[in-house]
């Protein structure tokens, strides 16, 4: 979407709520509306209880094949990623 569409769609946006604001029944029901929304944006960092599970096997496969990569006793998280190569 280019900046002027969304510069459009954001003014009429504004002027809809701004002709229901004197309603307090639309008001209400925009409002429980824009809280769905909300919920409906999802963090591409959450996952499923299935996925993280998931993971946590793949994790301990490759810890067993001598893949993974291990904090040592005492090691800060710097340390240990420049230690594996990650540079901070």
């Amino acid at each position: 979407m280019t900046a002027v569409q969304l510069n459009r769609m954001n003014t009429e946006l504004w002027q809809s709520i701004g002709a229901i604001a004197d309603s307090e029944p639309l008001m209400r029901r925009l409002t429980n509306y824009a809280k769905k929304l909300v919920k409906e944006k999802q963090d591409p960092t959450l996952m499923t209880e299935e996925e993280f599970f998931a993971k946590i096997e793949r994790a301990e496969q490759q810890m067993e094949r001598g893949e993974g990569m291990e904090l040592l006793p005492g090691e800060d998280l710097t340390t240990f990623l420049k230690r594996n190569g990650y540079e901070i």
